[in-house]
């Protein structure tokens, strides 16, 4: 089936995060006609805060969303991790990330992201909110998609961005526990008005031997605040509710002085609550006949990575380039898309398994060392070069003209 000017260019986009906006993005700029559905009843412009450089800062700059972007960033001026009374004990300033990087560095919430390359499409995707796949059927003319609200729709390709709980990968690949790689940490993130504590412009946390509570001000006296907390044995605790969910958190964190009850008391006063397991996905292929996987669907390189929303908007541009470049041949170009990101992405996995144990030290003497690490990064003729050899690198983003 062809509805628009070139071969298979009836897409359907599953997800309205980072990722599946940005593959629609490109996807129409590329001259594809996506539509886009999404599970929730509306545009979700919630979420914590993440990092812009390297590898996203390059595919932003290259959609030229880049400065709309820049407008809605926050200024991290120090990175702080301080004792039960609230004196720091290590950090380091921000402005080693920028001298390091150049300049090419900023913060904003993932939302604001989300809602910057959404808006981009300027009304011409078809949006689906509320709306799950219960059934994606691959036949030979097209891929036969039933939807939890109105008529079964045939669609070219079906593209699953929907993250690390995927349902077009459970549909397509199966289950999810055989792609799962859990790193022995869960996270749990949520925002709250009127918090009295505020630092502006930095990251403060507080840590114990197996855990982290972090908090940093955003606009309009709101305040974002992360858990982490080492499980040897998550079980199904994600799938308890959002009360059983906080009272995790609440057992954890409830006797680690500092800021822990305040910022307690404003988690059990919240609706929203994001919590799940640190986890990666690790596949030996990101496509099945008309369905492929891009961002945390196919590779999620883990919550505390720092770049899940980067390799999200680099697999979105680089599956929607080599669908152009292979005029729509999409075994062509699915093919293309893996090759070229693999080796890539699975180095930068190893990277971030790694670093899950450094974010959250399980041991005093982990948490010494990793003290020691950052105060070492905060003398500049210690901490650039340092910083431009660990975070530097990006990747070579290919011409699709």
């Amino acid at each position: 089936m062809t509805i628009g000017s070139r071969p298979n260019s009836n897409i359907l986009v599953c997800g309205a995060g980072i990722t599946g906006c940005a593959l629609a993005f490109w996807l129409q700029k590329f001259g594809f006609e996506p539509t886009i559905v999404e599970q929730a009843p509306r545009f979700r412009d919630s979420g914590y805060m993440i990092d812009i450089w390297g590898t996203g800062y390059d595919v932003l700059e290259r959609s030229g969303l880049l400065e709309e972007a820049r407008k809605k960033s926050y200024a991290m001026d120090r990175i702080m991790f301080v004792d039960g009374q609230g004196t720091e004990i290590a950090g380091y300033g921000g402005e080693i990330l920028h001298r390091a990087l150049h300049g090419r560095f900023f913060n904003l919430p993932r939302g604001d992201l989300a809602r910057i390359l959404y808006d981009a499409l300027n009304g011409n995707v078809e949006t689906l909110y509320g709306t799950t796949i219960k059934g994606i059927k691959d036949k030979a003319d097209a891929a036969h998609v039933t939807f939890s609200h109105g008529p079964l729709r045939r669609f070219d390709l079906v593209i699953g961005t929907d993250g690390l709980r995927s349902r077009i990968r459970q549909l397509t690949f199966g289950r999810e526990g055989q792609y799962e790689k859990y790193l022995g940490y869960c996270a749990a993130s949520f925002v709250a008005a009127g918090y009295p504590h505020r630092d502006p412009n930095a990251y403060v946390s507080h840590s114990r031997p197996g855990r982290q509570i972090a908090r940093y001000a955003m606009r309009d006296d709101r305040s974002a605040f992360l858990f982490v907390f080492a499980e040897p044995h998550p079980g199904p605790i994600r799938w308890h509710g959002v009360t059983a969910q906080k009272e995790v958190l609440d057992t954890h964190f409830a006797l680690d002085g500092w800021e822990a009850p305040e910022i307690l008391q404003y988690l059990w006063a919240t609706n929203e609550l994001y919590f799940d397991t640190v986890s990666q996905i690790q596949m030996p292929q990101w496509s099945r006949g008309r369905v492929a996987l891009v961002g945390d669907a196919a590779y999620c390189p883990s919550l505390l990575a720092g770049e899940g929303a980067a390799f999200g908007m680099l697999g979105a541009f680089v599956l929607a380039g080599e669908l152009h470049r292979a005029n729509g041949n999409y075994i062509q170009a699915f093919a293309a898309y893996e090759k070229c990101l693999r080796g890539f992405l699975v180095r930068k996995q190893k990277i971030a398994s790694d670093f899950a144990k450094y974010f959250a030290p399980t041991t005093e003497l982990g948490l010494f060392l990793r003290n020691a690490t950052l105060k070492l990064l905060d003398v500049p003729a210690v901490g650039v070069p340092l910083t431009r050899y660990m975070f530097g690198q990006s990747f070579a983003l290919p011409s699709y003209g």
